[in-house]
């Protein structure tokens, strides 16, 4: 096993968290948000012993309703604004907010959008802007007045996507200009992410005061109908007219035969690094004010990365480029120096990938599906070279674990039982659970729906490839009873990761 100075990557030794999004919390308005039912469960996890919270990127989602394909990368999402809060401060009435109640089972998307910001424009219509709101608004001027410009143009242009505006507003440079033309609803979208901002960090300050830390999520990419691409085109291969000359995705797998073609524009990382890395580091600044902790999503993509002819129907005509991995992590460290970064090593990972993740000392990820695919896999925790790694049970992407192992091939599932004992009593899932929980990984991570024991049909968040029905899950209103509590908490003291405070 390779000694390294977990305690200086993480900030603790050998404990345990529950992955669980932000809009699968419960809530009786259609999304989950920053509410009372977030603080019940930075209750539960206290209770449960559990270290750490994470979270999906809190960024706003557009179409097809994922948060790793993002309008903007700075900004929050402005469903996960509590509407209850507003009615505390006096700015949303009563009837209003029974009105915007809903129970739905899934989260509605398409509901929200038209609802929502009705909602949310009642509120602002009310609010009297004081010191506080212009205080966030100087603070972070560098991104906001881009992006409420942004914002008030998509409203303009009735959402359309910004390549299709006319020129004196497809051309940031010249929106600019006409600013003050569109102040009234900039500042509309400025007070969305001042309230998104204040009751985050409340949530956030309460966590911190029962001792639980946040990872956040930061996905390597960004939309190509997004803020980020509209103000600075010149840092993505784009061509005169703005349309992306290639895109990123993934190679064909053993798991998709014509790869996964996501659409992102591709960054140029030529540039990028003549600049210093500075637009990579605004970001990672900027994710830091909101997490503790920072998940970089694909993080292969920073070693090589696949890039596929725009226009192409599928990700089977691509080829991999060389990215500057190592120039960019040491700007970051040096920039910031105290970031704790957790490493999404997953997919085709090859050796550039490894000494890449070696390079930069983060620790790794170990999903246990992928353990039992053949004998003596790197993801088996008996396996594991080093403690200074995150196990999971299984990820947003992945089967419900319950889903999984009743899904198994007879090799693999001959494979489970052989490393996986199965405890009188608990459930197969809940095995998995512990095996992760009992290896030398330095944080154990489990997602909310497998200490539910749910299927895929109940609790499947997201299947990559499949463009609809994705990021819906919602938790039951009741899903925290005494017994979960007490199952869970004791499966943490079982595997000594139990954390008391101290």
């Amino acid at each position: 096993m390779t000694k390294t100075n977990t305690l200086a990557n993480f900030g603790f030794k050998r404990k345990s968290g529950i992955l669980m999004h932000v809009s699968s919390l419960p809530s009786p308005y259609g999304i989950g948000n920053f509410g009372k039912h977030a603080y019940q469960f930075v209750d539960f996890l206290s209770q449960t012993g559990q270290k750490c919270w994470q979270v999906l990127p809190l960024n706003p989602t557009t179409y097809g309703d994922s948060p790793y394909q993002s309008p903007a990368a700075l900004a929050g999402n402005p469903y996960f604004i509590d509407p209850e809060l507003l009615y505390e401060q006096k700015l949303l009435t009563k009837k209003e907010l029974k009105l915007s109640r809903d129970t739905s089972v899934r989260v509605d998307y398409g509901k929200l959008f038209n609802t929502r910001y009705e909602l949310l424009r009642k509120a602002y219509n009310r609010y009297k802007a004081d010191d506080k709101f212009f205080a966030f608004c100087r603070k972070n001027k560098k991104w906001l007045e881009d992006y409420s410009l942004f914002m008030a143009l998509k409203v303009k242009y009735n959402h359309c996507h910004w390549t299709l505006w006319q020129e004196q507003d497809k051309n940031a440079t010249l929106a600019r200009k006409n600013a003050t033309l569109h102040k009234e609803e900039m500042d509309f979208w400025k007070w969305i992410q001042f309230v998104f901002k204040t009751q985050w960090d409340a949530l956030k300050d309460y966590a911190h005061q029962k001792g639980i830390l946040i990872i956040g999520d930061m996905p390597i990419y960004v939309a190509h109908d997004s803020v980020d691409v509209w103000k600075d085109p010149s840092q993505f291969l784009l061509d005169d007219d703005y349309v992306p000359t290639v895109v990123a995705g993934c190679p064909p797998d053993p798991f998709s035969k014509d790869g996964q073609l996501w659409g992102n524009p591709i960054y140029d990382w030529e540039k990028m690094k003549q600049q210093g890395f500075s637009w990579w580091i605004e970001r990672v600044k900027e994710s830091f004010k909101l997490y503790d902790i920072l998940r970089i999503d694909h993080f292969r993509g920073f070693s090589s990365f696949y890039s596929i002819p725009y226009g192409e129907p599928n990700a089977v005509n691509g080829r991999w480029n060389t990215a500057f991995g190592k120039e960019l992590f040491d700007a970051v460290k040096k920039a910031v120096p105290k970031a704790k970064i957790i490493a999404e090593d997953l997919g085709f990972v090859s050796q550039d990938v490894r000494e890449l993740l070696q390079y930069t000392g983060f620790p790794g990820m170990k999903i246990l599906q992928f353990a039992f695919g053949e004998d003596d896999a790197e993801y088996l925790p008996r396996m594991y070279k080093t403690e200074n790694c995150i196990v999971y049970s299984g990820s947003h992407d992945s089967d419900c674990t319950t889903s999984w192992h009743q899904e198994l091939d007879e090799r693999s599932c001959a494979r489970l039982d052989r490393e996986c004992w199965n405890v009188v009593g608990q459930t197969r899932t809940y095995d998995v659970i512990e095996l992760g929980m009992k290896s030398i990984a330095n944080l154990a991570v489990v997602p909310m729906q497998d200490y539910l024991n749910l299927t895929n049909e109940q609790g499947r968040m997201n299947v990559p490839s499949v463009p609809d029905g994705n990021w819906q899950w919602r938790a039951n209103a009741k899903y925290i009873t005494p017994v979960l509590t007490q199952k869970v908490a004791d499966m943490t003291k079982k595997c000594r990761r139990f954390y008391n405070g101290k």
